[in-house]
């Protein structure tokens, strides 16, 4: 048993060293063919590697645990989304990313087909948001300044004339969403959606779901937004509606930095 358990001792000492992590092979686009792939399940990214030649994709609830499978040595690339990308990157310093981004993309936010007097209501204020700067002011903060815990200070008032506004969304994409240990959720997204709020005379509800359920959730009239760096695709577009673009993205691949 003694051997055993130092046995299992060495082999955790040389993970964690990386001594046993094969190099990168992943320097470009194109290398991607033939390659294991790790995704955070039911997004872009998921969709994308789908589509790569040869391609092994497998897939993750979280787009952190497809990183720690990288760093492993268990997956050859992750794709994900360019904002929490770089924060993984910031954390470790044996990853990296590939200078030559995937694909460009835009965020909507989701809303039920039928309810169209929202979509319309979101859209208004979102252009008030952008003209005043607020926008461009949490996204800054958020990726450029290093802000942790809000970049927007609102929803502040006791009553709201317009009720709640209830966001489903995936509290695993730093910085656009993450959770802290006493469970609340920020992010950008949700500053976003408090200054959206603010101009809807609505108090904003935000409950934490699995990413390939915000859709359903929406759909079902059980949140009224679906709000989670989403990428407005037509494939989306089938079941729910988007609101205008609030945020422009890039699809980019993480690699190991082990030459």
């Amino acid at each position: 048993m003694k051997k055993v358990i130092m046995g299992i001792m060495i082999g955790t000492l040389v993970l964690l060293s990386g001594c046993g992590v094969p190099k990168n092979t992943v320097h470009s686009i194109e290398d991607l063919k033939g390659k294991t792939i790790g995704v955070q399940l039911k997004t872009t990214g998921d969709a994308y590697a789908s589509d790569i030649e040869n391609a092994q994709v497998q897939r993750f609830n979280k787009g952190y645990d497809a990183v720690v499978a990288l760093r492993k040595g268990e997956l050859d690339a992750v794709m994900l989304d360019d904002a929490p990308a770089n924060v993984f990157v910031e954390e470790f310093g044996d990853i990296k990313i590939l200078d030559e981004a995937y694909a460009d993309e835009e965020y909507g936010i989701a809303v039920n087909k039928e309810n169209t007097e929202l979509l319309e209501k979101i859209n208004q204020a979102l252009d008030t948001l952008e003209a005043d700067g607020t926008i461009e002011q949490i996204t800054n903060a958020w990726l450029k300044e290093g802000v942790e815990t809000t970049a927007y200070e609102g929803q502040n008032k006791d009553e709201y004339a317009n009720g709640i506004l209830v966001m489903a969304t995936n509290a695993e994409f730093p910085p656009y969403e993450d959770q802290t240990e006493d469970g609340e959720i920020l992010g950008i997204d949700v500053d976003i959606m408090k200054a959206v709020c603010d101009q809807l005379d609505m108090k904003l509800q935000v409950e934490n779901t699995a990413f390939d359920s915000i859709i359903a959730s929406v759909e079902r009239g059980m949140a009224d937004v679906g709000v989670a760096a989403m990428t407005i695709t037509d494939e989306r577009l089938e079941q729910i509606n988007f609101s205008r673009t609030y945020v422009k993205a890039k699809q980019v691949i993480i690699v190991r930095n082990k030459e």
